[in-house]
């Protein structure tokens, strides 16, 4: 052998054995949440070697090949906050480290899509976002998104009536009909689904819930005046194969999600989900002879697919159909008493169906069409009152976004169309109520959208948006929002100001114009409403030691209306007077968020609202019914990580709010008092992907009829068969009726639901 072929011999063999030296060392260890729950699947990597890993279904990883050395270890995984770590090791001896990754509802660098239709960190948006992940959402398990949304700040889901227990969720104060609820970012529910369809949303398939506090118009049209909550459901890649979901109570409520992810030959995924409820005992603990809790019988089907495309391009679609049917009513109610005058019964029949998905265009540039579809059948009687209504809507949505410069240009062409029909007035001929006319509303708009990043730390976000409604003419809406952040993002201040509009129909949208005795009357034919609202928030982020994060997030918002409708309860109380009102109405106060997660297990989430909304009407200031001046909810929970065990303690206090009374006479207080629905659950995760969990709801038994002689004004005469009217036709004093009322149940502002167990299972399969 040569001189240089035994050199070269050396350096092979001095480089091999340097090698097997320096790459012996492996990294192991496994990935669980808080609540030591296994996270399976989560990508394991050192970036500066090249060299990564997957856990497996338990959580478990093992990094080979690394070699000695200070490196930073990176942990990834949807849902959760990156985890980032300094690793040193030694060429020689196996490290094990442990991880434990924080929920991404705990941070407050979220992507979110709902303030401008754009994917994008939540601290770059310059419309103030909140997120709240399904995990927050466990927290306090519900079967609904309308029960679910109990405990976030400025939300609050408002009963309308007594006896079927429907409802709507208010913001900031406003009523149910000035929020949008959207689906996957396309407007699902509204018109007759903003009382009876929000209750059809399983609470399993959410992946986040977006909300956005004040008018989002300029974007998303009529509706989104006071706010708007965008339900973004799982993504059909990222779900287990199958994930159950059941819990019960002990009032008798059962409910029930399961979800399958299937996979269709080698670019099809999709997610399948059945959420059923059944609650069917009912009870009377104030003993006024009306069931205490609607009694529930409800289906929902979901089916959303994901289809890969070249380049990356969106293909997705869902449906889902809901069924339901409830009834409240008097004790004796049978199916038989339906729509007669015998026994009072609330009995609502709900059929629907829903249809929507997003596809981006073949093309280079990014245009993506979206479109949705329902149809909403109601077949209802409230007491001897039929109420059938049919709704079917339609929309498209064409948008372009472009980037030029510092210029990020969003433009929009939108289409909906709506046909609407039922049996009341509102359909009827003006001059002959026999004849009927549906409703046929055509609503095509424009809208445009610029950002301009001035620099890191200052953006501009200007938009506008044209509609030309069929039966109102046109409408104009724009908006203006400003950001500023320091340059390590932990403090964010925006200011906004914008416009929002509503075309109402209050047969679809108010439950207290259906029932009881009070007659509809419309004072005026109903102009759009019109709103300006200004916003200020400011957010600061303190990272603390070891990982851990405390955020603050605080808003002062201010809204001023024209043409508000009003429902008067107060002029004549045997009617509900309809009309616009001849003056303006305020929406105004201020709100605090504070999140904090340490990595000890503790995670604390609290809020409180102080707010002052009214109407002014020749010269007369009057609170608005059903409207708290102060909120507050909080979210607890600790893991007691050597017994795998979490502790949530969730609840909300409300101030006292206004309240309708039916005479000068009425016994019942004019303000409900100050209260509180407090919950705990205990969670215990195994690794077998199965978590057991139950507690007590309602801990404090708090019912809305305690300091009250009674909730429903006269249960025992639900159809005024022995009330006494004057020429006025207004009910007079007698001694079976010393009061002078009739029968009303819209005296309503909580749950009439005491303390009940709950003990439910979860098991996910990947």
């Amino acid at each position: 052998m040569n001189k240089k072929n035994l050199i070269a011999s050396f350096i092979l063999i001095l480089s091999s054995f340097w090698g097997y030296t320096q790459t012996i060392s492996t990294i192991s260890g496994s990935i669980t949440d808080q609540s030591s729950t296994a996270i399976p699947w989560a990508t394991v990597a050192i970036p500066s070697l090249n060299v990564g890993t997957t856990a497996d279904s338990t959580g478990h990883f093992v990094l080979k090949d690394v070699p000695a050395g200070r490196w930073e270890l990176e942990v990834k995984y949807l849902g959760y906050q990156p985890y980032t770590i300094t690793i040193r090791t030694d060429g020689s001896t196996p490290k094990t480290q442990d991880i434990v990754l924080l929920d991404a509802g705990t941070s407050l660098d979220e992507v979110v899509v709902s303030g401008t239709m754009k994917e994008m960190s939540k601290l770059d948006s310059p419309v103030p976002v909140e997120v709240y992940t399904a995990k927050f959402f466990k927290s306090n398990p519900a079967p609904t998104v309308f029960d679910a949304l109990q405990n976030i700040n400025g939300v609050r889901p408002q009963l309308n009536c007594n006896i079927c227990n429907t409802g709507d969720i208010h913001i900031n104060g406003l009523e149910g009909p000035y929020t949008m609820v959207l689906i996957d970012g396309m407007p699902i529910v509204s018109g007759l689904s903003t009382v009876y369809g929000l209750s059809g949303i399983p609470q399993s398939l959410i992946e986040r819930v977006e909300v956005v506090k004040g008018p989002a118009s300029t974007l998303y049209g009529s509706e989104a005046v006071g706010g708007l909550i965008n339900v973004i459901t799982k993504n059909p890649r990222n779900t287990p194969i199958l994930a159950v979901d059941a819990f019960g109570t002990g009032w008798g409520e059962i409910s029930a999600d399961v979800a399958a992810k299937l996979r269709v030959g080698k670019k099809s995924q999709s997610l399948l989900g059945v959420s059923y409820f059944n609650y069917q005992n009912p009870l009377d603990n104030n003993n006024d002879n009306f069931t205490d809790v609607t009694l529930q019988h409800r289906v929902s089907l979901f089916n959303k697919w994901n289809v890969d495309r070249k380049d990356n391009r969106i293909l997705s679609f869902a449906a889902r159909y809901v069924y339901e049917d409830r009834w409240g009513g008097e004790m004796n109610w049978a199916p038989k008493y339906r729509g007669s005058d015998e026994v009072y019964g609330e009995s609502i029949y709900t059929s629907r169906w829903e249809f929507f998905g997003t596809y981006q265009l073949p093309v280079k540039e990014r245009i993506v069409f979206q479109f949705s579809a329902n149809g909403h059948d109601q077949n209802s009687v409230y007491g001897d009152m039929p109420f059938l209504a049919d709704q079917y809507i339609g929309f498209g949505q064409l948008t372009w976004n472009k980037v030029l410069g510092n210029h990020d240009l969003l433009s929009g062409f939108t289409y909906r169309y709506t046909f609407y029909d039922d049996n009341t007035p509102a359909t009827a001929d003006a001059l002959n109520v026999d004849i009927n006319r549906p409703t046929h509303t055509r609503l095509p708009g424009l809208f445009v959208q610029d950002e301009i990043t001035f620099d890191d730390r200052n953006k501009l976000l200007l938009g506008v948006r044209y509609d030309y409604n069929s039966i109102h003419g046109n409408i104009l809406t724009p908006r203006i929002n400003y950001k500023w952040n320091s340059l390590d993002k932990n403090n964010v201040l925006r200011l906004s100001f914008g416009n929002g509009y509503r075309v109402a129909n209050v047969f679809t949208e108010d439950h207290s114009a259906l029932t009881g005795a009070r007659e509809v009357v419309f004072e005026s034919e109903l102009a759009p409403e019109t709103s300006w609202n200004g916003n200020l928030n400011f957010v600061k982020k303190v990272p603390l030691g070891n990982g851990g994060i405390i955020g603050f997030d605080a808003t002062a918002f201010y809204t001023y209306f024209n043409n508000k409708i009003i429902a008067d309860y107060d002029t004549d109380v045997q009617k509900i007077l309809y009309g616009n009102l001849d003056g303006h109405a305020i929406s105004q106060g201020i709100s605090l968020n504070i999140d904090l997660a340490l990595m000890n297990g503790l995670k604390m989430m609290a809020g409180v609202t102080a707010m002052d909304v009214y109407s002014e009407e020749d010269g007369q200031k009057i609170q608005q019914l059903f409207t708290e001046r102060f909120t507050g909810v909080w979210n607890a929970s600790y893991t007691l990580k050597r017994f795998g065990i979490t502790v949530d303690y969730t609840g909300n206090v409300y101030g006292p709010m206004r309240l309708p009374l039916l005479s000068d006479t009425d016994p019942r207080s004019e303000k409900s008092p100050w209260w509180s629905i407090q919950n705990i659950q205990l969670t215990k995760a195994f690794r077998s992907g199965i978590e057991v969990y139950g507690g007590i709801k309602n801990l404090l038994n708090w019912t809305p009829n305690r300091g009250n002689p009674f909730i429903i004004a006269r249960p025992h005469d639900p159809f005024d068969k022995l009330v006494d009217f004057d020429g006025n036709g207004q009910a007079i004093t007698t001694p079976e009726n010393p009061y002078g009322l009739t029968f009303d149940p819209s005296y309503v502002y909580g749950p009439n639901q005491g303390a009940r167990g709950f003990l439910g299972i979860r098991y996910s399969f990947y």
